[in-house]
Formats: C-alpha cells, sequence, structure tokens
C-alpha cells in the first residue's frame, strides 16, 4: 500500500463504508499491540520474584517495574490522538511498535533496577501511542451497528496476552532465566510492524492536528506522574515520608492548574467537557473504579502462590491463566448477550457478579484443588471480559466523530491511570496489612484483606451503572429491536 495514501474519516450524517471482512482485519491488527502489551505484563508479574533476586530486593518493591510503565503510558496517552491526526495514523502507529519494541530490548538487557525502570519508561512512550491510534483508527471508520462486534474482535488475540503468559512466564522463570520474558516482543513487534506497513490506512479527520497544547500536556503529565508515584511510596517506606506528601501536594495542584488551563484553552489536550456526555461519563468513571480491582489482581495473585502458598512460578502460571481463558470464552457469547439485556442491566448485575468473584480469592487456600481455584479465575474472567466489553462500548456511542480523537484519548488516559491504581492499591494495601500484622512478609490473612479491599472497589462501580437510561446504546446492541 503505498506510503501516502490516506482515508477521510466519513461524516457525522454517513455510515463508513468499511465491510466487516476489512473491520475484522484492522481490529485483530490493532489487537497485535494489545497483545504485547498484555503478554508484557503478565509475564513480568509471573517474574517478579525471580527479578527480585536478581537485583537483591525484596518483591513487593518490584511492583515499581509495573507501575513505572503505567505512569508513562498515562503520561504520553493524552498526545495521542492529536500526534495521530497531525502525522497520521498508520506512520504514528508503526513508530509506536517500533519504540516498544526497543525499550523491550533494553529491559532484556537491564543490569539493575533503575535501568529496568527507565527500560520500561521507554516501552510506556511506545504503548502510549499504540493501542490508542489503532483504536481511533477503527472507531472513526466503523458503524454503531458494528460497534460490539468491532470490540470483540479487537480484543479476542489481546486476550491471548494473558491466557499465554502466565504459563509462559513461569516456563522461563523456571528453565531459563527472567530477562527472556522481555525478548520475546521482539518478533510479534516485527509483525506487527510489517502487518500495519501493508494493511493499516491513515484514517484523518478533516480540520484536526492543528496546534498541540504543549502547556496542557506538561501540566497533565506532571500531575499524573507525580500522584503515581506519590501513590507508590505512600507507607512503603521507600522515600521519605515528607517526599511523598510533596508529591501530593504538587500533583494535585497541577491538577487544579490545568483544570484552569482546559476550561480557557480551546482545544485542550484533555478535553473535560468530554463529560458533559452522561454515556461517556457513567463509563469512564465506572470504569475506573472496576479497573482499579482488575489492575491489582495480576500483582496479588502470583505473588500469593508462590510466596505463600508455594507454588512454583510454573504451577502459579497454569493457576492464573484460567481467569483470562474464561476471558477469551465471553467474546463470542458478547453481543447476544448485550441484545438480549441491554448495557445498563448487563453493566450493573454483572458488575455485581464479577466483584463477588474477585472477593472468593480472599478464601483460597494451599490445600485447596487447583481445579476449584481454576473455576472460580475462570468464571472471574468471562465476567470481566463481559464488563470491560460493554464499558468500552457504550462509551463512544454518543460520542461525534470530530471528538472521536479527543474522546479516545481521554478514556484511554483514564483506564491507565486506573490499572496503575489498581497495583497501587494491592500493594499499599498488602504492605499496610503485613505492618498491621508485623509480618516481614505477607501472610495469607495479608493477602485475603487486599482482595477484599479490591473487591470492594470494584462493586461501587455498579451502583454508578444503574444511572444510565435504560434504553443506552441499544443502536450498537440492538436491546431495543429484541424486546416485545
Amino acid at each position: 500500500m503505498a506510503e501516502h495514501q490516506t482515508e477521510t474519516a466519513p461524516t457525522e450524517d454517513t455510515e463508513p463504508a468499511w465491510s466487516n471482512a476489512r473491520m475484522r482485519l484492522t481490529a485483530v491488527i490493532v489487537a497485535s499491540a494489545l497483545f504485547m502489551q498484555s503478554l508484557d505484563s503478565t509475564i513480568i508479574a509471573t517474574a517478579l520474584p525471580a527479578m527480585a533476586r536478581s537485583f537483591h530486593t525484596v518483591p513487593l518493591h518490584m511492583s515499581v517495574a509495573l507501575t513505572s510503565y503505567l505512569i508513562a503510558l498515562a503520561v504520553f496517552i493524552p498526545a495521542s490522538g492529536w500526534v495521530a491526526d497531525r502525522f497520521g495514523a498508520r506512520q504514528v502507529f508503526r513508530a509506536a511498535i517500533v519504540v516498544f519494541t526497543i525499550g523491550s530490548v533494553l529491559c532484556g538487557i537491564a543490569p539493575s533496577l533503575p535501568v529496568l525502570v527507565g527500560s520500561r519508561v521507554l516501552q510506556g512512550m511506545g504503548g502510549a501511542m499504540m493501542v490508542p491510534v489503532g483504536r481511533l483508527v477503527l472507531m472513526r471508520s466503523i458503524s454503531h451497528s458494528q460497534m460490539v462486534s468491532a470490540m470483540s474482535w479487537l480484543t479476542v488475540p489481546a486476550l491471548l496476552g494473558p491466557v499465554i503468559g502466565p504459563p509462559l512466564g513461569g516456563f522461563i522463570v523456571s528453565f531459563a532465566t527472567w530477562r527472556w520474558v522481555f525478548d520475546i516482543n521482539v518478533p510479534i513487534g516485527i509483525i506487527g510492524t510489517i502487518a500495519v506497513s501493508l494493511y493499516i490506512q491513515d484514517v484523518r479527520e478533516e480540520g484536526q492536528g492543528g496546534r498541540l497544547d504543549a502547556w496542557g500536556l506538561l501540566l497533565s503529565g506532571f500531575a499524573m506522574a507525580l500522584l503515581m508515584m506519590a501513590f507508590e511510596t505512600t507507607g512503603r517506606d521507600l522515600v521519605p515520608v515528607s517526599w511523598t506528601a510533596s508529591a501530593y501536594a504538587a500533583g494535585f495542584a497541577a491538577c487544579a492548574l490545568y483544570w484552569r488551563h482546559a476550561r480557557r484553552h480551546p482545544h485542550p489536550v484533555i478535553d473535560l467537557t468530554l463529560f458533559a456526555i452522561t454515556n461517556f461519563a457513567i463509563p469512564a468513571l465506572a470504569g475506573s473504579l472496576f479497573r482499579i480491582a482488575v489492575g491489582a489482581l495480576p500483582f496479588l495473585l502470583p505473588l500469593m502462590l508462590q510466596l505463600d502458598f508455594g507454588f512454583t512460578p510454573l504451577a502459579s502460571g497454569l493457576v492464573t491463566f484460567t481467569a483470562a481463558a474464561g476471558a477469551m470464552l465471553m467474546k463470542p457469547a458478547a453481543p447476544p448477550l448485550l441484545a438480549r439485556f441491554g448495557f445498563r442491566n448487563v453493566l450493573v448485575w454483572n458488575g455485581v457478579f464479577a466483584a463477588l468473584a474477585m472477593s472468593l480469592c480472599a478464601a483460597f487456600e494451599k490445600t485447596w484443588p487447583s481445579i476449584v481455584m481454576n473455576l472460580i479465575l475462570f468464571a472471574g474472567g468471562f465476567l470481566r471480559s463481559l464488563q470491560f466489553t460493554a464499558f468500552n462500548v457504550i462509551a463512544y456511542g454518543e460520542i461525534p466523530r470530530a471528538r472521536m480523537s479527543a474522546a479516545t484519548s481521554l478514556y484511554s488516559t483514564i483506564q491507565q491511570l486506573s490499572l496503575t491504581l489498581g497495583i497501587v492499591v494491592g500493594a499499599t494495601t498488602l504492605d499496610i496489612a503485613s505492618r498491621l500484622h508485623h509480618h516481614t512478609q505477607a501472610t495469607k490473612a495479608d493477602y485475603a484483606l487486599a482482595f477484599i479491599v479490591v473487591s470492594f472497589i470494584a462493586l461501587l462501580a455498579s451502583p454508578f451503572c444503574a444511572r444510565l437510561d435504560r434504553h443506552a446504546g441499544e443502536s450498537m446492541s440492538g436491546h431495543h429491536a429484541a424486546e416485545p
């Protein structure tokens, strides 16, 4: 495909001309980027204890290897929409994959924890452009009736990462070195770069890609980075308490300055006026609560299985991968379930069941048969994946195409911020519980408390979802047509 070939997005009143086959092809290519991200994250979670031994630190402090990447995502994602409109989605998407791949190579050769953290930040810079820009291409090029199917196709290959990651990470740690967990991104990155060059076209919105809100990007990035670092160091003796307090103060001050700036700027890098759209605001807020809880699970579960239950990394991976297997099974079921019950009912009641499934992790015992834990995690993965699909689709349902770039950047920023908070909440709760019980290393009771806390956070999302109109998203789910 010629490098200069560009497509203009459809106007507000026209339906995109993309066929279902082309929609699926684009979704799968974009999902390849999600695959790299999810595989990377789940492998690292399984390998944290081995990495901690290599760097001569405690496993709990290794959460910085996860949060540093997510902080970089949160800082740079707001600019993704503008960069795509300014330089072209295909060029940005391809460059992002290359940067992520280079960051993976540097992580694999890191001689110390600070170098690893710096390499993870570089990975985050690439990841900040990969998924939002790819999703932007897809959302601008499909009709409302294709959205549920497109979002399912978008995430199915990406869910292979969590399926493969834990057992593969356990296998690598057991029979090789943890450094290989980063090297496997290299062939995926090469294949992804070639696929983008051949099949992804530039889809731009006319009149977009003006001057970047550099001052807004600086303020928002400064605020999120400081707050994430403050959350990461709260109550963990990593830095003096005065430093953490100062980070909180400066972070919230930057938030206030950005809010004031965004009210006056005609095109702010994070468009807060999107929260005036109810069907965007509710999934953003409720989805954040749910993602905080889900973000803590990949950190807490492998640590409990390996450090308290005594599982090997491979055995731990074989248990935890069943949650992603349940998520994979859900994807074909999403369209008929949403058509039968509608978005509001699914988000409210499925959210309750998903939170209860998370809370059952607190009851796990090392004497339980693996099949019991597997069944609970499988069901939980199914429920959580359905919840994510519904959140992601309904959030874009009422967004005008001219504002899709801003909505994608804002929603992706919120997603990554929530996942970062999930790791921080899980690690902080676990650390505080250990201190209260005077444990030098977390025990089963400490992990149980952490699972209960994150499950309660997930449960808080359902009352917000109940505020959705009962007809919300009918044009995408077909729920109204299925009613008598």
